[in-house]
């Protein structure tokens, strides 16, 4: 997983989220406290949160461990910070 600090110089926003079926799902906004990712708004308006544990690589785009379906149906749309 990535930490923080690292996650932060690697994901920058408007980097594109793509799924283990290398399929574009969403954007990044930004890096969301310690762990999440915030994503741009959908078409709805709705911008959504996926943890940093589901980061698998990040190039020109994040890279992430489950296909887009499964994202979309365990995204957030509010974040759940670490209380650690």
């Amino acid at each position: 997983m990535l930490d923080s600090e690292t996650a932060k110089e690697l994901i920058k926003p408007q980097m594109p989220v793509v799924c283990s079926n290398n399929g574009q799902f969403a954007v990044v906004d930004h890096i969301e406290g310690l762990d999440q990712i915030k994503l741009a708004k959908d078409k709805t308006g709705q911008h959504h949160y996926i943890p940093l544990t589901w980061v698998t690589s990040v190039d020109d785009k994040v890279h992430i461990n489950r296909p887009g379906d499964q994202a979309m149906r365990e995204w957030t749309t509010t974040p759940a910070y670490n209380k650690s």
